[in-house]
């Protein structure tokens, strides 16, 4: 087969039909990579430049969750918190600042498993631990033997504590009074009663009419059984009100 006539390149040389094939291929190559170079270049001109002294937008950084460690500083009344191993309720704080030395948190507590109160200091920013005190709103039924019934009113389901898990609250429990049962560590340990109760006087000496000396009481019992000091002016049958977290005589109610 007779071999193809060379022809000329644009520069004027002769070329073979391989040589002229390859001259074709990069020409075209070279015209698609300037197509491309062409279209970038256009659409950078179609975006505009921000303007100077325009900060650009960044994107936003993923937030991080925070956790705030319990301490002292963070103290307010009603809460419950770990002392000693125990769950026990911030009765009342105060924020000292002294003159000289480091500020300290001075509390009143009452312990939620005795029911006993006392006076306890911590020293600004002492970390401190959450009591998770669960609460159940029941209703005091009635005792049986060593003891006392509570029930749900939403559900009927029925609690009994002993006499030793209830402390002091026995001194203030009537049938049908409203109260808080807690749990804590999966464990129901005791009741927490209103601030204050109405209860009568069981047995006290005879008031005398117009005797209000300041400051002059007497013993007096309760229905329940809580002896306290009175003023001298009440009787027996008088409903008084007592506050259940010092256990002291607040007011008369009624005679």
């Amino acid at each position: 087969r007779p071999h193809a006539p060379a022809s000329r390149s644009p520069a004027g040389t002769c070329e073979t039909a391989s040589e002229r094939r390859g001259r074709i291929r990069r020409t075209r190559t070279g015209a698609r990579a300037h197509t491309h170079t062409a279209a970038m270049q256009i659409a950078r001109a179609r975006v505009p430049a921000p303007a100077r002294g325009v900060a650009l937008a960044r994107r936003p950084r993923a937030l991080r969750a925070r956790t705030h460690a319990l301490s002292s500083n963070d103290i307010k009344n009603g809460m419950a918190i770990e002392v000693d191993g125990q769950p026990c309720q911030v009765v009342e704080f105060l924020h000292v600042k002294p003159g000289k030395g480091s500020a300290f948190v001075r509390t009143k507590l009452r312990n939620y498993v005795t029911g006993t109160s006392k006076d306890h200091t911590f020293r600004a920013g002492e970390p401190l631990t959450a009591a998770d005190v669960d609460r159940s709103d029941q209703q005091y039924s009635y005792p049986e033997g060593d003891t006392y019934v509570f029930m749900n009113m939403e559900t009927f389901d029925e609690t009994r504590l002993p006499t030793d898990s209830l402390g002091s609250a026995v001194d203030y429990l009537i049938e049908g009074m409203d109260v808080s049962v807690l749990t804590w560590n999966g464990k129901v340990i005791g009741v927490d009663l209103p601030n204050t109760v109405q209860l009568e006087i069981a047995e006290t000496e005879p008031g005398v009419k117009g005797n209000s000396a300041t400051g002059a009481e007497k013993d007096a019992t309760l229905v329940t059984g809580k002896r306290l000091r009175v003023p001298l002016f009440l009787n027996e049958g008088d409903v008084v009100e007592v506050d259940t977290r010092d256990g002291k005589y607040l007011k008369r109610i009624s005679s």
